[in-house]
């Protein structure tokens, strides 16, 4: 089974691996069903979480492994808060995330942005260290943002993404960047159709 889900797959001019392929279409139905608001989204997020678990250990990208771990825990958390959040424990509502916590978000990405890179640089043989932090970081944050509704995550996981896609292309794993392409254009859409629901509360 572990040699069928890494075994080379030539997709035109992209070669990947069933193992890649299925976190693509994990994580595609994932964002989707995020935009419509859809906690069925949450569960896609978990098995795509544990399958990127294992590509990025694969190409030591451990930054972004461990963000997968992040992922499955506030995969479980959104779940639950868009099913038995809020006051009235009927699901939270989409909402613009309150001005104190720009600064703090701020100053939690600098901070462990240096941390995280330091110790991969130190400590391990990981690839693009400060990128990699970087982006993780900021993934943290937009995921805890999306579990809570602020419409504010989508404008982050626009500029996470874009970057992704550059940092994944590098990597070799070209379908992985197509899929944050992906991500890219579900994000400004998601914002759009957030943004909506917004005015209309």
């Amino acid at each position: 089974m572990t040699d069928w889900l890494n075994q080379s797959i030539s997709l035109g001019s992209i070669v990947s691996t069933p193992l890649e392929i299925l976190g693509f279409l994990t994580g595609a139905v994932c964002v989707y069903l995020n935009t419509r608001q859809n906690v069925l989204g949450w569960f896609f997020g978990i098995v795509n979480a544990v399958l990127y678990a294992v590509v990025f250990w694969q190409v030591r990208l451990y930054a972004d492994m461990g963000l997968q771990a992040y992922y499955f825990i506030t995969s479980i958390y959104g779940w639950w808060l868009w099913l038995f959040g809020g006051k009235n424990h009927d699901g939270v509502a989409v909402s613009r995330m309150p001005a104190r916590l720009y600064t703090l978000f701020a100053v939690i990405f600098v901070v462990a942005t240096w941390l995280w890179g330091y110790m991969l640089s130190r400590f391990t043989d990981a690839s693009l260290t400060y990128a990699d932090s970087a982006l993780t970081v900021a993934s943290l944050i937009g995921q805890w943002m999306m579990a809570r509704k602020y419409i504010e995550n989508w404008i982050l996981w626009i500029a996470a993404d874009a970057c992704y896609v550059g940092l994944y292309y590098y990597k070799g794993l070209h379908l992985t960047a197509i899929l944050y392409i992906v991500f890219l254009v579900l994000a400004g859409w998601g914002y759009v159709q957030w943004k909506r629901d917004l005015r209309l509360a």
